[in-house]
């Protein structure tokens, strides 16, 4: 065979670079020196020509336009490299294809993306606004990111920097969104969150202005279950060794914990990793094992939730068969054919001499498939069979050359020393041209195939007409429809597939019960698939309707066929109809009703629903018999309730499942009857002297079984016989309080409620123990001492009473300011044995009037006479000046200046140091009569120290934090001092 092999290795994607960089587009050199070596190889192997037509030549173009060397500076070629200087976003910015090309033909390289990362700023600057929540609540915080281009990540500063947020299982920071996450707020959250977003490319980054988190001050939020406000999409592509990162994250009170699964419960294999806190799964080398549903659980203590999807596998393009160099003579027909796998399914193109090729004629396409009957000269060239997917693209280059034909010799033409040469082969013809001018050929193949052309001549002149003789194989249906059974709501692909002759055209068509589909107006439901050869017909969302005849028509150029194929849709049951209440009692109904359409399934059984004025929507009732099946069309209802408004309702049910209901009944009442249900959780006690109350839940309106309807109350002192009765004729009613002079103080009563109606007595509750009223403290408590404990706070003691005749529950304590307005009061009641309280949130330096009373059911006892305490002045409120520390070692010393009372002020009477450790999170406290103070530090942690003045008043203010970082940061001996914040906003 006479013909070379040619390729052309296409350019591979650039990264994204910064301005100002110089980028290398490459067609790759040692790919062009292959193509032409193996031209010379080819030429002088097979024609015995050493001469050469030169190299290959290339040329580049940019989003589809050729790109002008002449006039451009900054770009230039260098063995078909294209190299660019100075890049510049707006203009260098696209998609660049290499064409290569020689006297043999053309080719074109894969596309290669340029892009270029940034980061701009954010829009503005100004305070965002404030975002108020409870404690308990979750939050989310947005981002917000600005424009850009290339990888971000992002993080949160809290307050100021250097303080990140740090993620825990509470706290999530979302590097898809930007977003923060607190699954429950905390006080400690309270302050100013700014967004920092960073470029991976540039290392630009930037500052959003911060988002003030507040606390409202309306309560705690209370628990409540997971709320998951992170999660991956229902579907996510992932590319073949990707690494997938899966995001989901809850807010939830208590905070909730995070788990991961697949739904097939296939465990996961020890590559799979799970991050802060769970929140993010990652699956690096992802392959397509790893495919599947995903499912994130979210749970607390007071439940939980999920959030599911799939994750589908991805790949780029890869040849499973590529086209090979071909020659063949005129007529022939050349079949391509080239394969690729890959995630979707890679889609098929064709080219020759690098421009794009389309069904026409003899030349047909599908999919990887590439045909051209009856060739000629012009088809020559260089062939490219195209496999891509959104993942990648590749190419598989090949050369046709065909040969012409003289006469009865076959022939090529190629040059040699620039000179003409023909090689010809002779070939027998099977053709006779008969008297009468017909045209014989015997023996008819593929390669009679073509145009013919009949020319008759007389003395008047000559006359000419021409025929294209097309030679196919019969068309025979490979894959046919088949009667099928499906249920409502699914997809079918009925299949409807031939093998013809490739020259032929081929229409498919579909008839569903006689009709012929309109595939644009049925779009919903209809749509044909396939390539030329196949015209399966999908048919989605299935409905009643759909049940029939299918018939597939298949037309071509020379025969019609067709098959068809019987689809059955079965469906849950139509609704029942015509529901009436034929009979009715206090506690049952008997029905009967018509049945609906089965929708191709028999029809197995019954169910019944009620609804009443009292029911949250329809609710199943119990029935004789228990089970309908589905040849009933009457049944009872059972355990109604007596004069209560009902509607009954029918479902049906088939092997497909529920059918929608029938339409209600008419609304009718049960029969009244006695009360059949006790008044519960029958109770009391407390109240005034000589009182007994007896309290009890009502009796829910439906249970009342008809009109008159009250409660019998019965009760009688333990131990006795006979019972008192009284009634309440008031339906919503709960108390009863019985009055008189001569009933016992706390004394134990037997107590039952019963109620009735127009239809006589239910049955009593079960009997519970009430003590009537008790009496009140006789006695006041003694021995009452108050002491002045800070300016806030003042103790109270006393001495408890004991052995007296009534019963003491706790005590109670009142205070106020105004001896001559002793109404403005304050109260704290203690229940137990106590002897002693702390008043607290006192004014300061203000004298209080106190006084103590026992307390029980019946109210608080006498009171003692009232004392009187003053609180003590207030602490100063000037925090220590001045503060000096000095770092040797290990050891921090601490100077700083007294301070002094004022006349208003308590004395001060020593100092405070607060010393918080950052890893341990924990306090620990000094007291110190000195102005100095002396403290041996961890050499690995960091430190936050405050000083306050102690007084008989409390503590003062507290000092402006300084903060001392690992001591491992310090070569040398340090002395700071630290100066308040007041002092800096306002020297003097």
């Amino acid at each position: 065979m006479f013909y070379a092999k040619k390729r052309l290795v296409a350019a591979t994607f650039l990264p994204i670079l910064d301005y100002g960089d110089v980028i290398y587009m490459n067609v790759l050199t040692q790919a062009l020196k292959l193509l032409d070596s193996v031209y010379h190889r080819d030429s002088l192997r097979f024609i015995g020509w050493s001469g050469s037509t030169g190299p290959p030549q290339a040329k580049w173009s940019l989003n589809g336009t050729l790109i002008d060397l002449g006039n451009d500076y900054r770009r230039h070629m260098s063995g078909g490299n294209l190299i660019i200087s100075n890049l510049d976003r707006d203009q260098d910015t696209g998609i660049y294809q290499c064409t290569a090309y020689n006297t043999w033909g053309t080719i074109v390289s894969r596309r290669a993306s340029l892009q270029f990362a940034y980061l701009d700023a954010f829009k503005t600057q100004m305070v965002r606004s404030a975002v108020n929540v409870r404690e308990g609540q979750g939050v989310v915080l947005l981002c917000g990111p600005p424009a850009h281009s290339g990888e971000l990540t992002f993080a949160w500063i809290f307050n100021e920097y250097p303080y990140f947020v740090q993620q825990d299982s509470r706290r999530f920071i979302s590097q898809e969104t930007g977003s923060l996450y607190i699954a429950k707020v905390e006080p400690s959250d309270v302050g100013n969150y700014t967004c920092v977003v960073n470029n991976t490319v540039t290392r630009e980054r930037m500052l959003s202005s911060p988002t003030p988190l507040v606390l409202r001050s309306d309560g705690v939020m209370g628990e409540y279950e997971p709320k998951i406000e992170v999660h991956f999409p229902d579907s996510v592509p992932a590319a073949k060794e990707s690494v997938v990162k899966l995001e989901c994250f809850a807010l939830g009170n208590p905070v909730p914990e995070i788990s991961w699964r697949r739904t097939s419960g296939v465990p996961f294999p020890t590559k799979v990793k799970m991050k802060n806190s769970n929140a993010v799964l990652e699956i690096p080398n992802f392959q397509q094992e790893d495919a599947g549903t995903y499912e994130c659980v979210a749970e607390n203590r007071r439940g939980k939730n999920a959030a599911r999807g799939r994750l589908s596998f991805h790949a780029k393009p890869h040849w499973l068969q590529t086209i090979d160099d071909t020659a063949l003579s005129i007529e022939q027909n050349l079949f391509w054919e080239c394969k690729a796998t890959g995630k979707p399914k890679p889609s098929y193109s064709w080219l020759r001499n690098g421009q794009t090729l389309s069904a026409e004629g003899q030349l047909q396409i599908e999919n990887g498939a590439l045909s051209i009957t009856a060739l000629n000269l012009s088809d020559s060239g260089m062939y490219q069979c195209v496999a891509e997917n959104k993942h990648g693209i590749i190419f598989s280059s090949a050369q046709l050359m065909v040969l012409g034909k003289m006469d009865n010799m076959l022939c090529f033409c190629s040059t040699l020393r620039g000179h003409p040469v023909y090689i010809c082969m002779f070939c027998l013809f099977r053709i006779t041209l008969l008297p009468n001018g017909t045209l014989q050929i015997t023996n008819v193949t593929k390669q009679d195939a073509g145009s013919y052309t009949c020319i008759a001549k007389n003395q008047f002149g000559t006359a000419s007409t021409t025929g294209r003789l097309i030679i196919t194989e019969p068309t025979r249906i490979t894959m046919r429809p088949t009667n099928t059974e499906i249920i409502v709501g699914e997809s079918i692909v009925l299949p409807c597939q031939i093998a013809c002759d490739p020259a032929l055209d081929v229409s498919f068509s579909w008839a569903f019960n006689g009709q012929l589909i309109n595939f644009q107006q049925d779009s919903d439901h209809f749509e044909r698939v396939g390539g030329s050869i196949s015209g399966d017909l999908m048919i989605r969302n299935i409905q009643l309707n759909h049940g029939g005849k299918y018939v597939c028509l298949i037309d071509t150029d020379v025969d019609s066929l067709s098959t068809s194929a019987i689809l059955v849709v079965k469906g849950p049951p139509g609704p029942p109809d015509k529901v009436s209440v034929e009979e009715i009692t206090d506690s049952t109904a008997q029905l009967s009703w018509t049945a609906g359409r089965d929708n191709g399934s028999p029809i197995t059984g019954y169910s019944i629903q009620a609804r009443t004025p009292f029911t949250v929507g329809w609710q199943a009732v119990d029935t004789v018999p228990e089970i309908i099946n589905g040849n009933m069309l009457t049944a009872t209802v059972v355990d109604l309730n007596a004069w209560v408004e009902y509607e009954f309702r029918v479902v049906a049910r088939n092997a497909v499942g529920l059918g929608e209901p029938s339409p209600p009944s008419a609304k009718t009442r049960t029969e009244d009857a006695i009360p059949d249900t006790a008044p519960t959780d029958v109770g009391g006690g407390g109240g005034t002297k000589s009182e007994l109350v007896i309290t009890w839940e009502p009796v829910p309106e439906e249970l009342q079984n008809g009109e008159g309807f009250g409660y019998i109350i019965a009760f009688r002192q333990t131990g006795t016989v006979m019972w008192t009765r009284a009634v309440q004729s008031t339906p919503g009613i709960s108390r009863y309080t019985f009055r008189n002079d001569t009933l016992p103080a706390f004394s134990p009563f037997d107590v039952k409620v019963a109620a009735y109606n127009n239809r006589g007595e239910g049955p009593f509750s079960s009997i519970a123990t009430v003590y009537s009223a008790e009496e009140v403290p006789s006695v006041a408590p003694k021995r009452v001492v108050a002491r002045s404990v800070s300016a806030v706070q003042i103790e109270v003691v006393w001495e408890a009473l004991r052995a007296i005749p009534e019963r003491v529950l706790g005590y109670e304590v009142v205070y106020w300011e105004d001896d001559t307005k002793p109404d403005t009061i304050g109260k704290v009641r203690l229940t137990g044995n106590y002897s002693a309280t702390n008043l607290t949130g006192l004014r300061a330096d203000t004298a209080y009037y106190i006084s103590v009373a026992a307390f029980n059911t019946a109210g608080p006892g006498p009171q003692t006479a009232p004392i009187n305490s003053t609180t003590k002045k207030p602490p100063p409120d000037r925090p220590p000046l001045n503060i000096q520390w000095t770092m040797v070692g290990s050891t921090l010393s601490l100077h700083w200046d007294p301070v002094v009372a004022t006349e208003t002020e308590s004395k001060v009477t020593g100092y405070l140091v607060l010393l918080k450790r950052h890893r341990y999170n924990d306090m620990t406290t000094i007291l110190t009569t000195k102005t100095s103070v002396e403290l041996s530090l961890s050499t690995s942690d960091n430190y936050l120290i405050q000083i306050r003045a102690m007084s008989e008043g409390g503590e003062g203010a507290g000092s402006e934090p300084i903060h001392i970082h690992k001591l491992s940061e310090f070569a040398v001996p340090r002395t700071c001092i630290s100066f308040p914040l007041q002092l800096l906003m306002n020297p003097k």
